[in-house]
């Protein structure tokens, strides 16, 4: 099966070799220096759990190829919704972090669900509202926790739980539900 599945591989300033999974596809991120034949063998040893993944993905894309998309008039009322209750939560948790932050914007984003730039500024997917209020929450202290730590590092991760502690229940909430409602932004 694996001979029928393409492979990208994507070469870098790293020191090991990983692989990710797309529809239909292996991204192989490797050192710059490592030879085809290692990344090669390195997917051919993953065999197993390549399949699982692939299986696991072309059944939910299925799954969500069948959902009904918003309505413009849908998107449009979530983000006034949207608009009042993520910046009172913004408010709220701030001080707890010990932040600042600048301008707060509502968009319908298909990839993610918050992002903090340099300038501390803060955008949010409109689609959160529909979400567990903890889940919202865990959103937004983890993008107000960027204005400490602009990246993924242990330190961040543990001022979001110092902070939330419920934080990886609501990221795996996220992971196994999120995709439903994105898949509706059509």
């Amino acid at each position: 099966m694996l001979s029928d599945i393409k492979v990208a591989v994507i070469r870098s300033n790293r020191k090991t070799l990983s692989i990710q999974l797309k529809s239909g596809e292996i991204i192989a991120r490797a050192p710059l220096r490592m030879k085809d034949k290692d990344i090669y063998a390195f997917i051919e040893s993953k065999k197993d759990w390549i399949e699982k993944h692939l299986a696991a993905i072309n059944e939910r894309e299925k799954k969500l190829s069948d959902t009904v998309p918003f309505t413009e008039d849908e998107l449009k009322t979530l983000a006034e919704r949207a608009k009042v209750i993520i910046p009172e939560r913004v408010k709220y948790y701030a001080p707890k972090i010990g932040v600042s932050y600048g301008r707060i914007t509502i968009r319908n984003q298909r990839t993610r669900w918050g992002s903090c730039s340099s300038k501390g500024n803060l955008n949010f997917n409109c689609l959160l509202v529909l979400f567990p209020p903890e889940v919202i929450d865990s959103v937004v202290v983890h993008e107000l926790c960027h204005r400490k730590h602009m990246n993924h590092s242990p330190a961040f991760y543990a001022e979001v739980e110092r902070v939330f502690p419920e934080y990886k229940r609501c990221s795996k909430w996220l992971k196994v539900n999120g995709a439903e409602y994105m898949a509706r932004l059509k």
